[in-house]
């Protein structure tokens, strides 16, 4: 198992010496983010910024008009917080083709703790016009969605984990914009779920699958933009839908499906599993996803309990 912040180093270098048009701009980051691989590959293709997030995405945005197709690296929380309002001027307002490595998201970044951890990264994007948001699952969908927005040509934001996990797909899977996966059949209860939340879904099916219920898997790479025709239809057989995400509860994928059931006659009962309205803390991984509820036994439980109710 590889983690995606590797898959990513790599696949830039790999893009960068076929495509000298391609840049990785880096915050002072590059060894955690692995943009240190393109930085040791091509040199001439990457740019060391400094703690600088917003000058960042200033050089992106002039490198971009000059017909490169620029990369920035960083922190998901300090290109999504610190930096937000440049991306709100610089990339979402231009529709310049400018490619957001948002590395370390979610919950599980080390024991960096609530400064470091950014749990509203899908839900600020989501709300940025022209923004394709992308939270892939694994190594695999992750190194053919960046090989997917190296191409793309407008602004995109890519969720990349720091730790590896079970793979959820094959290498030769690739990666389709905008359309959710049925990635397990099932009939009870259908389980929907983004980025690498989707492998530790996929653990929780199984152990439900020893108690008697039969649970369908969702996956949703693209948050936006997102075909609802799709999704409404992996999820409308089911008399119960759970979303489950490393995610704030508001404006993420539980956001996402509840806002496509609510146009549609017919659908589940939805139960929206995220994370809780606080801020978080640091912690060994296997802590905070017992803790904050998005273990394999932890969703379980919820359910559970959503089935008995």
């Amino acid at each position: 198992m590889k983690a995606q912040r590797q898959v990513w180093g790599e696949t830039l270098l790999e893009a960068s010496l076929r495509d000298p048009r391609v840049r990785v701009l880096d915050a002072d980051l590059a060894t955690s983010t692995r943009s240190d691989l393109v930085a040791e590959g091509n040199p001439d293709a990457f740019v060391q910024i400094g703690i600088a997030e917003q000058n960042m995405l200033g050089m992106a945005l002039g490198l971009s008009t000059m017909g490169y197709r620029p990369w920035v690296s960083s922190f998901s929380v300090f290109l999504t917080h610190r930096a937000i309002d440049q991306v709100r001027m610089l990339v979402s307002q231009t529709k310049a083709p400018i490619r957001i490595a948002a590395s370390y998201a979610g919950l599980l970044n080390g024991a960096s703790g609530k400064t470091h951890q950014d749990l509203a990264d899908l839900a600020i994007m989501r709300a940025m016009p022209n923004m394709t948001v992308i939270a892939p699952a694994d190594e695999h969908e992750a190194r053919a969605a960046t090989r997917w927005a190296c191409d793309h040509d407008g602004p995109v934001f890519v969720r990349y984990a720091r730790d590896a996990v079970a793979p959820v797909f094959d290498e030769e899977d690739g990666f389709e914009p905008g359309v959710p996966r049925l990635v397990r059949e099932g009939a009870d209860v259908v389980l929907v779920s983004t980025g690498v939340q989707t492998s530790r879904v996929l653990r929780a099916a199984e152990q439900l699958s020893v108690r008697g219920i039969d649970a369908a898997v969702v996956h949703v790479a693209t948050l936006k933009p997102v075909d609802e025709d799709v999704l409404h239809a992996l999820l409308a057989p089911f008399p119960l839908a759970v979303s489950v995400e490393e995610h704030a509860a508001s404006g993420g994928l539980g956001s996402l499906v509840a806002e496509v059931l609510a146009t549609r006659a017919e659908g589940p009962r939805l139960a929206i599993h995220a994370l809780p309205d606080r801020w978080s803390e640091s912690g060994p991984s296997p802590f905070l996803l017992d803790r904050y509820g998005l273990s394999a036994e932890r969703v379980v439980e919820r359910v559970v309990a959503e089935l008995g109710a």
